[in-house]
């Protein structure tokens, strides 16, 4: 844990995170208490402002505070980012866990389902069953996602466990007639926090990345408000084409700069699993260090001499 949370990356990656989950958990209050509107509220005066005035971000072509859907809807994506991410990995968690541990036909038929569900065309597939469904919202999205999204990360956690089962603290239990499950909580589990980690806030940034993709392409429906819904409804409205920056860049930027979070993250976790990667970043440092301190000391040299 002390490694964790000295890594920079890790602090800068939890840091970012951190602050969209405090914009989701009281952005609506934000929207109401301080900015003293809410997402859908209309002023006919200012329809497809620019950034400026009672509207820091702009409004839409409908006259909607943009700053106000930019705050609001960072709840619906995270929202639906957190559980996709949640169901994704718990399944994961449950047939490769279960899989790799027991082995033998449990292992091959719970790989044969997860290698089916994982060669099948996800996104395609969303499209095509969401379409099916009236008003979309976010909890029907999110499930869908977090359906689609698990097999990647069962197989990751059942190469894992392979691993850890054939190591001698296991062997050991075994021998004294350890319970299997209890094997599988106690002892298992905890060596796979470090990886069901990396594979949840991962999973978390590709539910809000498809959920922004699906609203993108239509899909949804009811007034929820989502970064994605944002995007959607600038390129519906053609706000793109108009040129409404303040409008589509800011939900964009804030899905990318989440993704980035959660990448620096992993990265973290990487280099605190990864001793290789760890020696190289520190001998990174020291060279650019030496390197700046060489350059500096030939300026001087030079500016001595003339």
């Amino acid at each position: 844990m002390r490694q964790f949370l000295t890594n920079g990356k890790v602090r800068i990656g939890l840091a970012v995170f951190g602050a969209f989950l405090l914009i989701a958990l009281i952005g609506p209050w934000l929207v109401s208490s301080v900015l003293g509107t809410d997402p859908h509220r209309i002023d006919y005066d200012a329809l497809g402002a620019a950034p400026g005035g009672e509207h820091l971000l702009g409004t839409t072509t409908s006259g909607q505070d943009v700053l106000a859907q930019l705050i609001t809807g960072c709840r619906g994506s995270v929202a639906v980012g957190l559980l996709s991410g949640v169901l994704a990995v718990g399944v994961a968690a449950l047939v490769g866990v279960t899989g790799g541990f027991i082995g033998g036909r449990t292992d091959q038929l719970l790989t044969a389902v997860t290698n089916i569900i994982a060669t099948l065309p996800s996104f395609p597939l969303m499209l095509i069953v969401a379409g099916y469904m009236a008003n979309v919202g976010p909890v029907a999205i999110a499930l869908l996602i977090g359906l689609f999204e698990w097999p990647v990360c069962a197989r990751y956690l059942r190469a894992q466990t392979l691993s850890l089962r054939g190591r001698d603290f296991v062997q050991a239990l075994r021998m004294v007639g350890e319970s299997r499950w209890r094997m599988v909580l106690v002892e298992i589990m905890p060596h796979l926090t470090g990886i069901l980690s990396s594979l949840f806030l991962r999973a978390v940034v590709t539910g809000v990345f498809t959920e922004a993709g699906l609203r993108f392409l239509g899909i949804g429906g009811g007034d929820s408000v989502t970064w994605g819904t944002m995007i959607a409804f600038a390129q519906q409205q053609e706000g793109v084409v108009r040129g409404m920056w303040w409008w589509f860049a800011p939900p964009g930027l804030f899905i990318a700069l989440l993704g980035t979070a959660t990448a620096l993250v992993n990265f973290g976790l990487d280099e605190i699993g990864n001793p290789v990667l760890r020696h190289s970043s520190r001998a990174a440092v020291r060279r650019a260090t030496a390197h700046m301190a060489a350059r500096r000391d030939r300026t001087n040299t030079v500016e001595v001499a003339s």
